[in-house]
């Protein structure tokens, strides 16, 4: 929340006519919005006007409740899920608002003041009696007006529990339900990855897809690079790593054509990167095998250290060699040093032979 907006709940949560106002919210007045009666919950709320295109048509509203059931929320909401709030209330210098935000599980009442594109207020929630009466008949028999608030603050609804039937996922646990709309594993979602071949995936794994940003566009983009029919965990393991459709179509650029799942995720956890191999290619080593490439980043041989390698005459030194170095600690210094002090070349057997022997360059 910006400094503007703090400043703004302080004044409007301060102003005791403001307070009197959201508690009695005017039982009497005609518009059925601003009637609350019953409710299951009150607190505080505040938001900004979008900061990007859509500034005019988008909000980010944040809600706050204290006391007995503690939490936040926050999110964009598009104003026209706003009833009786208007573009005109954000643009105003200064303007009392009364809104309301209606679900299924019930219907949140704000009141409070927007100053050009910053609000804040009081809020109250009705649970819908209904809701929670269907919902009990459907054997949800947890849910009472607590838990209608929770289903309302992440829009779990009745006609969300079917489209999730009618994809195959019945009598979803009410703990199932929340993960998926709190880590937005919508209905259009699970459908689009049952397009793309992934139609009886756990629930619970469906989540893990979202919540490491397995998009449909990634699924997709790695099917068309060949990744078909790959396992759910392989596909996970593959955002946790970094393994992306640029980054293999890096790779094949290099010659690495036929990486399996496994190698990709290794290559990634190791930092061996398109860059990393273009940088050995550049310098002769044109036939470098997977593990090999591992096996150099492991142990810290970088196209640096065999640059300066061969700034000193070693010329086309075997991986393996290049690898015993590091391990040993045979650096381009010592390398230096040791030549000075000999007046003429050493092997590079006798170099790593000399630090296995803790014997100096002098």
């Amino acid at each position: 929340m910006s400094d503007r907006a703090v400043r703004l709940v302080a004044v409007v949560l301060g102003g005791c006519a403001l307070v009197a106002a959201a508690l009695g919210v005017t039982r009497g007045s005609s518009p059925a919005v601003w009637a609350a009666p019953g409710e299951a919950a009150r607190g505080t709320w505040s938001a900004e006007r979008g900061r990007d295109g859509d500034s005019a048509s988008v909000i980010q509203l944040s809600m706050q409740r204290s006391g007995s059931g503690n939490w936040s929320n926050s999110h964009s909401m598009p104003l026209d899920k706003l009833e009786g709030l208007s573009a005109a209330d954000l643009a105003a210098p200064s303007a009392e608002v009364r809104f309301a935000h209606r679900l299924d599980a019930g219907t949140f009442f704000f009141t409070g003041r927007f100053q050009t594109g910053i609000g804040a207020g009081l809020f109250t929630f009705t649970p819908n009696a209904e809701f929670i009466a269907d919902m009990r008949r459907r054997g949800y028999d947890e849910v009472d007006e607590d838990k209608a608030l929770a289903l309302a603050v992440h829009d779990v609804s009745r006609a969300f529990i079917k489209e999730l039937a009618d994809l195959g996922y019945r009598d979803v646990p009410l703990d199932k339900l929340m993960a998926l709309r709190i880590h937005g594993a919508s209905a259009e979602y699970v459908r689009g990855l049952q397009s793309l071949g992934y139609r009886a995936l756990p629930l619970d794994q469906v989540v893990a897809f979202r919540i490491h940003g397995a998009s449909l566009e990634f699924v997709r983009g790695m099917q068309e690079l060949g990744f078909r029919d790959l396992p759910a965990d392989k596909l996970i393991a593959f955002r946790i790593h970094g393994v992306s459709p640029e980054y293999v179509r890096g790779l094949r650029d290099q010659g690495f054509r036929d990486l399996d799942a496994d190698k990709l995720v290794a290559f990634r956890i190791h930092g061996v990167s398109p860059e990393f191999v273009r940088g050995f290619r550049d310098l002769g080593y044109q036939r470098l095998a997977g593990d090999e490439l591992v096996t150099m980043r492991i142990h810290g041989v970088a196209p640096e250290f065999v640059r300066e390698l061969k700034g000193l005459g070693y010329e086309a030194v075997p991986v393996d060699e290049l690898v015993a170095l590091r391990i040993h600690g045979v650096s381009t210094d010592f390398i230096r040093r040791v030549q000075q002090t000999s007046g003429k070349a050493v092997t590079l057997d006798r170099l790593v032979s000399m630090r296995i022997h803790g014997q100096g360059p002098d």
